[in-house]
């Protein structure tokens, strides 16, 4: 596949090549608490970004498991919080209840279980919950940068909050 031949094609020892020099030094720039948007192609990634912390909108032609593959290669979660990372989910306006994963299109629960699968395999103690439509864009707006990738199933939303590394060179846990 077009990723295996990338893996090999890295400038860096060790470097997933998604993780590009914009990228990492959004990664690098980020503190524990900041949260990291990370969305589909569909998602208003320009429009969101130009209110995040940088204002940076780094775009990556990929899938979004593959950019969480990535991303959580280098990337310590926060297990300080309840919650490590938070999908988009279904909502009918504003304040409306937010609909159960099996309610999602059948491609977005694809997308759902892979981005969950993925997290878990850097970070297997992860709490991963889901938000409404609306609020997940309030919130987009608070993160520190924005992060798009092609992927095209609905509701390949995610916003990862950074952790600690710890002395150990893994997830610093409470």
């Amino acid at each position: 596949s077009a990723l295996a031949t990338l893996k090999n094609m890295g400038l860096l020892k060790g470097i997933n090549p998604l993780l590009t020099a914009d990228l990492l030094h959004v990664l690098r720039s980020m503190g524990h608490g900041d949260k990291l948007c990370l969305c589909d192609c569909n998602f208003p990634a320009a429009t969101v970004a130009t209110k995040t912390t940088s204002q940076k909108n780094v775009i990556l032609s990929c899938t979004l498991p593959e950019a969480i593959d990535a991303i959580c290669s280098v990337l310590p979660l926060d297990f300080f919080e309840h919650t490590q990372a938070s999908f988009m989910a279904p909502q009918e306006s504003p304040g409306a209840p937010v609909a159960l994963v099996k309610d999602m299109p059948t491609a977005g629960i694809e997308v759902v279980e892979a981005l969950k699968t993925t997290i878990r395999k850097h970070c297997p103690d992860a709490t991963i919950e889901s938000w409404g439509r609306f609020d997940f864009y309030d919130e987009a707006t608070t993160c520190f940068a924005v992060v798009q990738t092609m992927e095209r199933r609905p509701y390949g939303n995610i916003i990862l909050t950074k952790g600690c590394v710890g002395p150990d060179g893994k997830d610093l846990k409470p």
